[in-house]
């Protein structure tokens, strides 16, 4: 929801409170007074109670319908009635007036939530008035000034303009989600053109600096305060992006209880004293702390999250920076399209179509792997036709072998040292042994399955060697809903250079791929 209305509202909302739990708005009764009902209709049956919701006063007609007798179940009734709606619908109660200015203060998204909260409401959000300035807002001409005082002429209620008056209710809601699809189908069109590689589009990158997208980085406090911090640098790669955080305002880490992420447009001209539109991507609990995962100096780098590594001043609770890594895969529906509560879902398709192959889910995959730090790639590569041998869905997991351990030539080697180089304010540094894993399986089909970019560290072995290989072992791991990552490295003494020797991807057995892989097991085994 819009921020800014908040305050008004709460203490709206306190002030009805207040009057309710006060009989009388305030006013005692003289001492030894005491308000009696008024008489019912025939003089001797009690009409509503003086301390009821209706202060004494008869409607004009009994409940249930006109004519009848004020028995004391009718009053009891009519009186819950009013209760009930005295003590839920605080809003109902407005002048449509009032409501209509708050209404004003939402977003599109925040409005459209609201019409189905209730008939009256969905009366109220409809306003042609609240749209049209919408839709200026969002697309009007950006060349547009206000006129001279000299030159402005008389006001005119467009509402009255013979021209607007025949427009039909809901023009303008109209409007601006038809010229919304209109935007959306164009950017997409740009996007058809696809890396067979990667299975992303080859103009994400290029589309997402014409609609001048950028991030925003929203910390909540446990005192309630919001604290929203501005992108000082981002890094775009083959399949992520890299958004770092770090010219300061940060609160103190302890003091931070959550964490959101939107995506913002930037350039649009904005009502004054509304927010622009943002699209929440991630929201975390930060209160847990993080796990460390590496340091240097002058920093110590926790992850918060597999897309989110939080790094603070050594030996203190202060914030350096913040480092975000999106993959590409739908970053620009999801910078766009969500609302400010809801992030962007991808809607679901119909179920694919098993057919008589038993081996259908089990082969056909490609994986697109890219290591690399905030700078410079460290390793890239491609593998096809990735399958599951026999036996290898083990736990609810399907193992894929992309890199083994006993065939030296798929064994590769990484391009330069592990450090993960950082910048904050006027100081700099790197954190050894750390760097950025950015990772796309593709399907059968083709379609990425699991996209995952997330900070990830080096950490050494415990394990028998790998091979005759000269030189200490370490291992690389990553692990999330979407599935598990595991590779196996060797530092070469002589070449002094990190060695994959083993990269094995595990992803669970379940959606679309359950009842495939389970059938094409058992024929298989």
């Amino acid at each position: 929801m819009a921020t800014g209305r908040g305050s008004f509202l709460q203490s709206f909302l306190e002030g009805l409170r207040r009057n309710r739990t006060e009989p009388n708005c305030g006013r005692t009764a003289a001492p030894g007074r005491q308000y009696r009902a008024a008489p019912g209709p025939t003089g001797s049956e009690p009409g509503p109670r003086a301390d009821g919701p209706t202060g004494g006063k008869r409607p004009p007609n009994p409940p249930g319908g006109t004519g009848g007798r004020w028995t004391p179940t009718r009053i009891k009734e009519y009186e819950a009635d009013l209760t009930s709606q005295s003590d839920d619908n605080f809003m109902e109660r407005l002048p449509s007036e009032i409501v209509l200015k708050i209404l004003s203060y939402l977003d599109a998204s925040s409005l459209f939530c609201v019409s189905h909260v209730s008939k009256t409401f969905q009366q109220l959000a409809a306003d042609d008035e609240i749209w049209r300035k919408i839709y200026v807002s969002d697309f009007g001409s950006q060349s547009w000034r206000p006129k001279p005082a000299a030159d402005v002429l008389p006001e005119v209620d467009w509402r009255v303009n013979s021209a607007a008056a025949r427009r039909p209710a809901g023009h303008w809601k109209k409007t601006y989600f038809r010229t919304v699809r209109q935007e959306v189908n164009k950017w997409r069109s740009e996007m058809r053109d696809v890396n067979p590689n990667s299975g992303l589009p080859r103009s994400t990158e290029r589309v997402l600096r014409s609609l001048k997208v950028s991030w925003q980085l929203t910390l909540t406090c446990r005192s309630g305060r919001e604290v929203t911090v501005e992108p000082s640098r981002a890094h775009f790669f083959q399949s992520s992006a890299i958004v770092v955080f770090g010219d300061g305002g940060f609160p103190r880490l302890g003091q931070v209880r959550s964490l959101r992420l939107y995506g913002v447009r930037k350039g649009r001209s904005l009502r004054a004293g509304r927010p622009g539109w943002r699209s929440l991507i991630l929201q975390l609990d930060t209160r847990t702390g993080g796990r460390f995962f590496g340091g240097d100096e002058l920093v110590t780098l926790r992850r918060l999250q597999p897309a989110v590594a939080v790094a603070t001043w050594k030996g203190e609770d202060t914030v350096a920076f913040v480092m975000v890594t999106l993959h590409l895969h739908h970053l620009v529906e999801r910078s766009l399209l969500g609302s400010p509560v809801c992030p962007y879902s991808e809607p679901l398709g119909p179920p694919p179509v098993g057919g008589l192959d038993p081996e259908v889910g089990l082969q056909g995959y490609s994986l697109h792997l890219v290591l690399h730090t905030t700078g410079s790639e460290i390793m890239a590569g491609n593998f096809r036709q990735l399958c599951c041998r026999p036996g290898g869905i083990q736990h609810g997991l399907l193992e894929l072998s992309v890199i083994s351990r006993n065939n030296v030539s798929q064994h590769r080697s990484l391009s330069g040292v592990i450090k993960l180089p950082w910048r904050s304010a006027a100081l700099e540094g790197s954190v050894e042994n750390c760097c950025v894993m950015t990772m796309t399986l593709l399907d059968d089909s083709q379609k990425p399955l699991w996209c995952v970019s997330s900070s990830v560290a080096v950490v050494g072995a415990t394990g028998p060697p790998a091979l005759d290989y000269a030189g200490e072992h370490f291992l690389m791991r990553h692990c999330d809903p979407g599935g598990q990552v595991t590779m196996s490295l060797v530092r070469l003494t002589e070449q002094r250079q990190f060695l994959v020797v083993d990269l094995v991807v595990r992803v669970p057995v379940a959606g679309r791929h359950q009842r495939a892989t389970a059938r094409g097991a058992s024929c298989l085994r």
